[in-house]
């Protein structure tokens, strides 16, 4: 038998979710704008030495959009918000390479890697905030009664 653990109460919930829609934001802006404008989507990826552009163009919209819906909803949001650590991470090491131009173009390259460093961090946090919960409901034998 299992005991059912009631819905949080008060703000507390919608206040989480809008943290999370900032954190996709970026994430939706570029899967959209990539999906409209796919030739440029392409453009993107060989600018920086990608390739087949075509193929990586259509992942990352696949990846940005799709893993912005898992956090937003909450269904395997450990996952989506490791999958956009992930791809940021990459995405970092490949468009901000402060280390390979000279000053004054570094300065901003160098602050957009750790910015975007900054962004991995707050995603792993979710994601272990997430997982968390998932083994504490577990460990008690408590399902989530959801508010209607």
């Amino acid at each position: 038998m299992s005991r059912e653990m009631p819905p949080r109460s008060g703000g507390g919930k919608g206040w989480r979710w809008v943290a999370l829609a900032l954190l996709v934001a970026a994430y939706v802006q570029g899967g959209l704008d990539k999906a409209f404008d796919f030739p440029a989507a392409v453009a993107e990826m060989r600018h920086f030495g990608l390739e087949p552009a075509t193929l990586l163009a259509v992942a990352a919209i696949a990846l940005e959009l799709v893993a912005s819906v898992l956090v937003l909803t909450g269904w395997m949001r450990w996952l989506g918000a490791l999958t956009l650590a992930l791809f940021t991470l990459g995405a970092t090491f490949v468009a901000n390479r402060f280390w390979t131009v000279p000053m004054p173009e570094r300065f901003m390259l160098e602050n957009a890697f750790f910015e975007h460093l900054g962004l991995v961090g707050g995603w792993l946090l979710v994601a272990w905030s997430d997982w968390q919960e998932i083994v504490h409901r577990r460990s008690v034998g408590l399902t989530v009664v959801r508010a209607r």
